[in-house]
């Protein structure tokens, strides 16, 4: 990964389109480095030369008489290129390019973009840009920005898209109580990623955790293995704009239908360790609750409240999210009772009632966090009138220090809170206005806290018993006789290549090699007709099952090849296709959609003929699936219910169907060219499996 600490901490910055001129935003970037308290050198350039703010201005780059750490790009866009070639020839390996007029504004400035890519490259420069409003790092301090303030110093690492975005954030966070370490506006990506700028933040001691607001995902084939070992380090939240590039609305196939718009990239977050939310305030709720708090030890926890309404919520609030309320053993119910009034509950969620004195808050928090079962704390204050949020505050922080428990705090109310809320957050414990929110962030560093001892153990690129030269050899075939999909008999051949239980089935040409086949297979069996071209075959009466003998099978061939004829005359089948018919078991579906960007996406859900109706369904990304991914997919599922055996109905072999979730990974990453693949039904037994209608479609 890149070196950009002298983006953030450099000894000298050069500001090419620096101005004299005030409401310039090259006068404002020089503004904010004297303001913001910068200090390392500062060289204006502008080819007018002279003096700018004070300072000496030069010419042009190559005139500074040493090297410059970084470089802040105010011109024009269609002198920034030749810029950059003088900053590459004088040795400059850091630039932020605030410029516009590139991409986003068509044909033309996407042309420009590519040549400042390619400069970057060539000269080895880190860009940040262009269309970018510049960044900020509080602890320097450095304001290479436009903004009109330096943030408030932190522990949060902000990324953005949104130039327009980072503005807001900057403004709304001086009255927030909320810091930041840095402050980085991507632009349009020409050259630094967000990839590349959260590897270096995981590593930045400065930093606990990262934000992101992202209109676009770099295209990176390994984001995310590269994904996890950072989102390791430190907590990385995302919110994402835009919607998926999937193809779903263009899929044929169950799977295809059964990916929503948005799917591949919940599921790339979720398998790289990144959380993603769904609105700026929660990226900024969960932002503030792993800045300030350790991460829970486990789930468990216990809410002290002095309204009984509020406790309700809160405890509602945890069951949609998974958390649990501690039940309370008879020592420490105890102890609560001798501090709080028989009006009150020593029951968890704990009421000390609202006439609750500092002396009550504080027994509560002693004898709560000293439970060891207890892994974290929701304190909850309502404004009544004998509280006193202050004192309240006071010895939440004594408790704090004491236990190095997470607390997070509800004070629900504003004013009356605003000095508790300042003196708390000043000492890293977060606080929230509502309840729900409180919750949401706890549920998020309880989640991430189990990713810490996760092991990522790829299970898939390892896979024996696979022929893939024979798979190979179909697919030539395949696209030999101008087809993109393929024959129920070759996607047969193609699963038993790789060790993918199904039912056998083959190609007759003839009324004799169907009865031929048939009783090659044993009775009873199933015909269809063999066409890419005839989708729904059981209506044109393209299906004959429980055929049992061979005078049955070779009239079924006669017959289906009629009723084919009938129905589409301009088609000619390939013929009809014997399978051996299988008994009933449990159906499940999996399958593979494939995403522009993330590769094959594997689906696990219940299968039959109401698969799209009940959507019973969870998605993986093929690249470096892990054992353990796999069987929280299966465990997602309803159908996971009935494998496991539901009102005495025996078990079915789950492990068979785990084995071909991992044999279809491997299938689609070793041939890319695969678009689309179902299997749909499987039928799962108390051993074994096996895949009846297995279809698969070719780019």
């Amino acid at each position: 990964m890149k070196n950009l600490d002298k983006i953030f901490k450099p000894d000298s910055v050069a500001v090419i389109g620096a101005s004299d001129t005030p409401g310039k935003v090259g006068y404002i970037i020089v503004a904010n480095m004297i303001s913001g308290g910068y200090p390392g050198k500062i060289f204006p350039v502008n080819p007018k030369g002279g003096e700018i703010q004070g300072l000496k201005a030069y010419k042009n780059i190559k005139d500074i008489p040493e090297m410059v750490d970084l470089v802040i790009m105010s011109i024009p866009a269609a002198f920034v290129n030749e810029s950059v070639k003088d900053c590459g020839e004088a040795g400059v390996e850091n630039m932020v390019v605030i410029s516009a007029g590139f991409k986003e504004i068509g044909e033309e400035g996407a042309k420009l973009e590519a040549e400042l890519t390619a400069l970057g490259e060539k000269y080895g420069i880190n860009i940040i840009g262009p269309n970018s409003l510049g960044t900020t790092d509080s602890h320097t301090p450095l304001n290479s920005s436009f903004s009109q303030m330096m943030p408030p110093a932190g522990n949060i690492a902000f990324i953005s898209q949104s130039g327009a975005m980072m503005v807001a954030i900057l403004d709304w966070s001086v009255t927030s109580g909320i810091g930041f370490s840095k402050v980085i506006s991507l632009g349009n990506k020409a050259g630094v990623t967000e990839i590349e700028l959260m590897d270096y933040l995981a590593n930045d001691p400065e930093t606990a955790v990262i934000i992101c607001y992202l209109e676009s995902i770099t295209d990176d084939p390994n984001f995310v293995n590269a994904l996890r070992e950072t989102a390791a380090k430190k907590p990385i939240i995302v919110l994402k704009s835009g919607s998926s590039s999937a193809g779903a609305q263009a899929a044929s196939s169950h799977t295809g239908a059964l990916a929503g718009s948005d799917i591949a990239f919940d599921t790339a977050f979720r398998q790289s360790g990144i959380l993603r939310v769904e609105t700026m305030a929660d990226l900024f709720d969960l932002g503030l609750a792993f800045s300030k708090a350790p991460l829970p030890s486990g789930p468990n926890v216990a809410i002290i409240t002095n309204a009984g309404g509020g406790g309700v919520v809160t405890v509602d609030a945890m069951e949609k999210a998974g958390l649990e309320l501690v039940q309370f053993d008879d020592e420490t119910k105890a102890k609560l009772k001798e501090c709080i009034p028989d009006e009150g509950s020593a029951n968890n969620p704990i009421d000390v009632l609202g006439d609750a004195p500092v002396t009550r808050y504080k027994e509560s928090l002693d004898i709560v966090l000293d439970d060891p079962q207890v892994d974290s704390l929701i304190i909850m204050v309502c404004p009544t009138a004998s509280a006193d949020p202050d004192g309240i505050a006071e010895v939440i922080l004594e408790a704090e220090k004491k236990f190095e428990k997470p607390i997070l705090v509800v004070n629900m109310g504003g004013p009356s809170f605003e000095n508790a809320n300042d003196m708390l957050r000043k000492n890293n414990v977060p606080t929230y206005v509502f309840p729900e929110t409180a919750v949401k962030a706890l549920e998020a560093m309880t989640r991430y806290a189990r990713l810490e001892s996760r092991e990522y153990n790829d299970c898939v690129s390892n896979i024996e018993g696979t022929n893939p030269e024979v798979v190979a050899e179909i697919f030539e075939k395949v696209k030999a006789d101008g087809r993109d999909t393929l024959l129920g008999s070759e996607a047969y051949a193609v699963a038993d290549a790789y060790g993918i239980s199904a039912a056998p089935i083959k190609l007759a040409t003839s009324a004799a090699e169907a009865g031929d086949l048939a009783e090659e297979m044993e009775f009873p069996v199933v015909l269809k007709i063999a066409s890419d071209k005839i989708l729904h075959k059981s209506d044109i009466g393209g299906v004959k099952v429980g055929i049992e003998n061979r005078e049955e099978a070779e009239a079924a061939y006669d017959e289906i090849i009629a009723n084919a004829k009938e129905a589409h005359p301009d088609i000619i089948p390939d013929g009809v296709e014997v399978q051996k018919m299988m008994p009933t078991g449990q159906e499940v579906l999996v399958g593979m959609i494939k995403d522009k960007q993330f590769g094959p996406m594997i689906a696990f859900g219940m299968g039959g003929i109401y698969v799209n109706l009940i959507e019973d369904v969870a998605f993986n990304l093929a690249k470096g699936l892990t054992c353990q991914e796999i069987d929280e997919q299966i465990e997602k599922t309803k159908v996971c219910t009935l494998l496991k055996g539901y009102r005495g109905e025996a078990p079915c072999d789950i492990d068979e169907v785990k084995e071909a979730v991992k044999r279809i990974a491997k299938l689609t990453l070793d041939f890319p060219e695969i678009s689309e693949l179902d299997i749909n039904p499987i039928f799962v037994y108390e051993e074994g499996s096996s895949a009846l209608d297995v279809k698969i479609k070719l780019e």
